[in-house]
């Protein structure tokens, strides 16, 4: 039998942790909403592939890949977020997609001078719309995670890893 070795993509290790991001989801609806409005749909979909490639789910890069593209973001532009580079996108997006990846980092628990410079950087409203825009994929991250992890489990470790998790495990 094969033992298999730890899973190396963040996951909910329990119900309780979905519970508590769906519930600050539903509480903070509104922001969800706002964000529509306040970004462009290229930036909300630039902060969901930051986040992505720190939670590296391969449902949510596929996902966002695809729409991505669909709102004009370059292939070329798609590959360097997903590697964590943001060296092309547009400027007064750079400190946002900073904050993404060090939010997702942190595992939703950021340094709270890197929010408060958010929050001078585009004003608490946009702020907040930035932070729902990172609370949404950070849950669609960790539920395809999840997904690849409980079928990882049941395998014994045949199944639920990608071509990037087999080369860290």
């Amino acid at each position: 039998m094969r033992r298999t070795s730890p899973f190396p993509r963040r996951y909910y290790a329990s119900l309780s942790q979905f519970l508590a991001d769906a519930a600050w989801l539903f509480r903070h609806r509104t922001r969800l909403r706002q964000a529509s409005t306040m970004l462009s749909s290229a930036f909300r979909e630039r902060l969901m592939l930051a986040v992505t490639a720190v939670n590296r789910c391969r449902y949510c890069s596929f996902a966002h890949t695809r729409i991505a593209l669909a709102v004009g973001v370059t292939n070329a532009e798609i590959a360097r977020i997903l590697d964590q580079t943001f060296s092309d996108c547009p400027p007064d997006e750079a400190p946002a997609l900073a904050y993404a990846q060090h939010w997702a980092e942190t595992d939703a628990a950021p340094d709270p001078t890197a929010r408060e410079r958010l929050s001078c950087e585009y004003g608490v409203l946009r702020a907040d719309a930035i932070e729902a825009v990172l609370r949404m994929i950070r849950v669609g991250n960790l539920l395809g995670n999840t997904f690849d992890y409980i079928l990882f489990r049941l395998s014994g470790g045949r199944l639920g890893l990608t071509d990037d998790d087999q080369r860290l495990v």
